[in-house]
Formats: C-alpha cells, structure tokens, sequence
C-alpha cells in the first residue's frame, strides 16, 4: 500500500517592530500638534481674553496716598491709614485695563487731589 504525502508550505511573514510604531503618515500629524501646543504655552493662551482681577470678590481696591502702590480691603473695612478709596468711576478693576495703567502714573494727595505720581518712571 503506497500513501502519498501531502506537504504544505506556509510563508509567515514576521516583523520585529510594535503594533503602536509610527507610521511615516502619523509624523506631520504629530509635528502638527507639538507645535500647536507649544505655540499655545509660549503665547500664554492670549486668544482667550483672560484677565485677571484686582482684587477677589468681597473686597475693593484702594490707592497708596502719595505712590502708585495699591492694596486690597475687605468691603466690610475702611482703608487703613496711608490708603484712600480710588475716586468714583476712575478704579480699576482688573489688570492692566484703562484705569489700572493710568494709576501707575498718578496718585492722590493728601487731600484727595488727583496728582502725578513722583515714583512714577
């Protein structure tokens, strides 16, 4: 009794590389975003329009008699000696807007008088 014998021949194909490697189409993408994100840091997210207050909620800035320096007061509390409420419509809010900028450069008096700051640079 004569059996033939049947071979088969399988060709698998290994690779030595991970199933997560990148691709050569996966490279501008990933470029892509690294720079987004660095671009975003390095500008300080300024398309957001964020600003930050002058002072929290419940309190109320007050202007340095005589200098440009400013200090916060819980709106329960007069200012303390050396203080005085910045005048009506001209306090600043939060940083760096209108009023902010102008009070680096002007200050109060002694009797309440709007004058230029002598600190002032």
């Amino acid at each position: 009794m004569h059996t033939k014998r049947l071979e088969i021949t399988v060709n698998v194909t290994r690779t030595n590389r991970p199933a997560t490697a990148f691709r050569a189409g996966r490279i501008p993408v990933v470029a892509a975003l690294a720079c987004a994100a660095a671009a975003t840091v390095l500008t300080g997210c300024a398309g957001l329009g964020y600003q930050e207050n002058i002072c929290s909620n419940g309190e109320y800035p007050a202007l340095s008699v005589g200098g440009t320096g400013s200090a916060c007061f819980s709106d329960k509390e007069e200012p303390s000696a050396g203080y005085a409420r910045y005048p009506a419509g001209k306090v600043p809010r939060q940083v760096d807007d209108k009023w902010d900028v102008y009070w680096r450069t002007h200050t109060l008096d002694k009797d309440g008088k709007i004058i230029a700051a002598p600190d002032a640079g």
